[in-house]
């Protein structure tokens, strides 16, 4: 049984929209939130449909990978510990499927560094969120991501093209 948060509670309607009410024809990108915690998956994707994103919650890696092959996410982000498939590995993996989207995970726990130093060395880089993320962090931290260039594997840099945050 994962412990018990004591994260600060921010009403969800004092969660600034970043974006007008979206239309429904209008583009929204694909966020895939993954967390064990139920309760926090389901926050930071209310918190990013509010905003204007098209965000879906999975609860475990299984789940997360079922639902990225249904539905492409343009973003994961994800815990880093979630039972079975570790944060990093389902990062890892869709990757491998999905190399354009761009990935941000998130920790509250300092033992995720042993995990994020060992993604490092093969050659896999993510940026790292800590627990708790205030949602005015995770906003521009996602439309920071989405916005930038996509950095090729020799390291320059693709006019035009989105960002990866990890490879």
């Amino acid at each position: 049984m994962t412990p018990r948060s004591t994260f600060p509670t921010i009403p969800i309607n004092d969660v600034p929209r970043s974006v007008p009410p979206v239309d429904a024809n209008s583009y929204r990108p694909v966020v895939l939130v993954v967390d064990d915690e139920s309760a926090i998956a389901d926050t930071l994707a209310e918190i990013l449909t509010r905003s204007g994103y098209a965000a879906m919650p999975a609860y475990d890696g299984q789940s997360a990978l079922e639902t990225a092959l249904l539905m492409p996410p343009e973003m994961l982000i994800t815990d880093v510990v979630l039972p079975g498939m570790s944060g990093i590995e389902l990062a890892i993996t869709v990757k491998r499927v999905f190399p354009d989207c761009k990935i941000l995970l998130f920790s509250g726990q300092a033992s995720t560094s042993d995990l994020l130093a060992s993604a490092n060395q093969a050659g896999h880089h993510f940026a790292l969120l800590s627990k708790p993320v205030h949602p005015t962090d995770l906003l521009s931290r996602v439309s920071d991501t989405l916005r930038s260039p996509k950095i090729q594997p020799s390291g320059s840099v693709r006019k035009g093209a989105p960002a990866a945050t990890g490879s």
